[in-house]
């Protein structure tokens, strides 16, 4: 069998970032890419229904050969990387034995992963650690769960006593961007229950997510000669700074853990004569999560009736919390929480600071919990990930399918 580090640096290779002002679907034709490279893998590997779609989802099938009645089960990763930072001409560095001081990347002089800002780096003292060179983020959200997803597939189509129920593989474009299963086909895919191996460090699972929305905002300014500006000129960038600084600082991300949720900007582009500002809305709570939204409209109505109606927000629901839709299926968390024991792994069961391909999955009647891919400090250029973190993860997967299969 290949190695799950060989497969995990192959894929990584492959520039897919997912474009968020892209209007198709996949939103970047790299995606396909690495779509119709796991499709050519899947079906030397014998799963010859392979197959990818227009709009680049991946799926296959391996058929039952536990001769009973097993529910089909799905496991679940995706291709993009978030537009967050580059992911292409990945350089991965591989640190074997860590000995746990300060991983310089050496990309970028002084730039390093330093133990005083990422303790956790100790826990992998003495494994094997893959991270990035500093220019570009390493690709594990969610490259680690491709690979644990593949790696799987590969154990079960050459060990033919493996005893399994029908198994689905799913592989999905634009997670990054929350476009990730605008055109999922649940029927196709048919699957009774999922998982998604999109999870952080090794022992989280996950059946609970935020509420999201985004707010977009632009500011119509009026740009009049600064030296007759009096009483005239409207600056967007300083309503704009203004709108921003009337939403509460202690609820911001960097301020804010656990079920707390968040207001984010993201981005803020602008002139004197006009502005745009973007952000994300989370909240594990729904009546929190109104809320918030609501704010944000209040905030937007003040700046009008200040200014002259100069603000218009778009807001737009993006996913919502899963849990509503796992806790009746219960079992499959019981059964991820017990194959997680049988690997030796701690089971950490917390809610998701973020969201998955799986909750909005979970509303379209496939339950999906997430469990962890193993890599830490997604979405940024300080990203890492154990690889026996992705062998654990692994395992887990064969792990559920025999428990399903018993």
């Amino acid at each position: 069998m290949e190695r799950i580090i060989d497969k995990f640096l192959r894929y990584v290779s492959v520039e897919t970032t997912s474009n968020e002002e892209s209007s198709t679907h996949p939103s970047s034709l790299k995606e396909l890419t690495l779509s119709n490279m796991l499709v050519e893998e899947l079906k030397a590997l014998g799963v010859s229904d392979a197959s990818v779609d227009e709009n680049g989802y991946v799926m296959a099938h391996i058929p039952s050969n536990a001769g009973k009645d097993t529910p089909a089960l799905g496991f679940i990763a995706h291709v993009d990387t978030a537009p967050d930072a580059s992911g292409a001409n990945i350089n991965p560095q591989i640190i074997a034995n860590y000995d746990g001081t300060d991983i310089p990347l050496k990309g970028v002089p002084g730039l390093s992963l330093k133990v005083s800002d990422f303790p956790e780096l100790l826990n992998y003292k003495g494994q094997t650690l893959i991270t990035t060179d500093g220019t570009t983020l390493l690709g594990a959200d969610d490259k680690a769960g491709v690979a644990e997803i593949m790696c799987a597939v590969e154990y079960i189509m050459t060990h033919p006593e493996f005893k399994h129920g029908k198994l689905c593989i799913g592989f999905t474009p634009d997670e990054e961007i929350g476009a990730g299963v605008d055109f999922f086909d649940v029927k196709k895919f048919g699957a009774e229950y999922a998982y998604t191996m999109d999870g952080g460090a090794i022992g989280e699972l996950e059946y609970e997510n935020f509420n999201a929305a985004s707010a977009k905002i632009h500011i119509q300014g009026r740009n009049i000669h600064p030296g007759y500006a009096k009483g005239k000129m409207i600056n967007a960038m300083l309503v704009g700074m203004e709108l921003n600084g009337m939403l509460p600082v202690e609820q911001r991300p960097e301020f804010t853990s656990d079920y707390e949720g968040f207001f984010h900007i993201t981005s803020f582009n602008g002139t004197v004569e006009e502005a745009s500002i973007s952000y994300i809305i989370r909240d594990h709570d729904m009546n929190l999560f109104e809320q918030k939204k609501a704010m944000m409209q209040k905030v937007v109505d003040f700046i009008n009736a200040k200014y002259g109606n100069i603000a218009e927000l778009t807001l737009k629901d993006q996913y919502y919390n899963m849990r509503s839709q796992v806790e009746p299926h219960y079992h499959i968390i019981e059964k991820a929480l017990k194959a997680m024991e049988m690997a030796g792994i701690k089971p950490k069961v917390q809610p998701i600071r973020g969201g998955t391909d799986g909750a909005r999955l979970s509303f379209m009647d496939l339950p999906c919990p997430n469990i962890f891919a193993g890599g830490h400090n997604f979405h940024g250029k300080l990203e890492f990930v154990p690889v026996e973190s992705m062998e654990k993860a692994t395992e887990v997967i064969r792990n559920i399918i025999s428990l399903f299969a018993c």
